[in-house]
Formats: C-alpha cells, sequence, structure tokens
C-alpha cells in the first residue's frame, strides 16, 4: 500500500515530524519521488496528477487538499494517488511563502492595497474563521446564535485574494512539475521494464538449463 507505514507513530511524534521529518526534507522529497515513479498508469497520466496536486497547495483550501487534488485529476484524467502525494510538496516550510505570494498578488490582481503585517493576520483570521465555524457548528443543537461577521472577514481579506492569487503560480508550479515529470517516469519506467526483462530472460535461461 502506498500510505501504510511499517510503525506506528505517537500523536506528538507525527505533529513533530511533520514539521521535520526523519532525514529531513531532502530525504523526504526523495522518498517521495521514489513513491511517484512506481505509481501504475502512463508517465502522463501520473504527470498530470502531479500537475493536480502542485496546483492544489497554492489554494486556501487546508484541509480539503486531498479533496480537492483528487477532484481535479480525475477532470484531467490524471493519476489521483500522484496527485495525493504531489500535495505533500505543500509543507511548513514552503506554506508561509505560498501564503504570501499568493496573497500579495490577488490583492494586486484586485486592485486592493497589500496586507499589513501578513503573516499574523492570516494566521489569526484563519484561527478566528475556525472558531466561527466550529461555534455555528454547535449553534445547531443549541440555542446560541450562528455567527458570521468573523467567516465574513477571512473570506473577504483571505480567502477570496488568496484564491485568485493562488492560480497563476499553481498553473507555472503545475506545468513545470508536469514538464519535468514526464521524462523522468519515462525514463524510470523504461529502466525498470529492461530489468524485469532480463529477469525473466535469466529466469528461463535457468529453467532451460534444469531441464
Amino acid at each position: 500500500m502506498v500510505f501504510k507505514r511499517r510503525d506506528t507513530r505517537s500523536f506528538p511524534r507525527a505533529v513533530a515530524e511533520w514539521f521535520w521529518p526523519r532525514g529531513g526534507w531532502a530525504r523526504a522529497m526523495q522518498y517521495l519521488r521514489h513513491r511517484i515513479n512506481r505509481l501504475p498508469g502512463t508517465p502522463e497520466e501520473i504527470a498530470r496528477g502531479i500537475f493536480a496536486g502542485a496546483f492544489t497547495i497554492f489554494t486556501p483550501l487546508y484541509g480539503l487538499h486531498f479533496f480537492f487534488a483528487a477532484f481535479l485529476a480525475k477532470l484531467m484524467r490524471g493519476n489521483i494517488l500522484a496527485a495525493l502525494l504531489a500535495t505533500f510538496i505543500g509543507n511548513p516550510l514552503t506554506y508561509v511563502p505560498i501564503s504570501i505570494l499568493s496573497l500579495r498578488l490577488g490583492n494586486w490582481m484586485l486592485g486592493r492595497p497589500p496586507l499589513r503585517e501578513l503573516n499574523g493576520r492570516v494566521f489569526d483570521t484563519f484561527a478566528n474563521a475556525g472558531r466561527d465555524l466550529w461555534h455555528n457548528f454547535k449553534s445547531i443543537f443549541t440555542a446560541d446564535r450562528a455567527r458570521w461577521d468573523d467567516l465574513a472577514i477571512f473570506y473577504d481579506q483571505i480567502f477570496f485574494p488568496w484564491m485568485v492569487g493562488g492560480i497563476l503560480p499553481g498553473i507555472i508550479l503545475g506545468a513545470l512539475c508536469y514538464y519535468l515529470s514526464v521524462p523522468v517516469i519515462r525514463a524510470y519506467k523504461k529502466r525498470r521494464s529492461m530489468k524485469l526483462r532480463k529477469k525473466i530472460a535469466k529466469l528461463r535461461t535457468q529453467a532451460g538449463s534444469n531441464v
């Protein structure tokens, strides 16, 4: 299985490794590339899945990246597992520059002034919107009234400009990943196929000599 681990991790260890994987991010990226190369499908199908996953990390759909990447890969007739794996390009080291780039580009495209104190504003607005969502969910079962103020601020100041600003860099990164992935995956599959044919030929030779 693609995502199955040999060992179980405690929650604190899982959180720590999300920020810094065992062996560092370079080894994690190498492992990711190895997993993608071994996926079934044509190089073009896998690369379209990688495009979908790379594009997705520029959207503000945190918590839904897997679902959106899978949906986009299906629309593009790409490999869904490749799309899910490619979303791991987004990590704690890349999300901050992604948010800054997407928000500033989005505000510029919409003709808005850039946000000041961008980093703190983003995470505070996310947190406030999350509290509103949780409160509104609980209000379904209680007499409390739903609150929408922080959600409206989040949509207007963060979500909408981020979504607009993330389209262009998402397409650029996705296209770059696609055109770099196709020849690499094709060469890997060709080399693996040749090794398999040699192994089969060797086994046939050994079987013939034992007769």
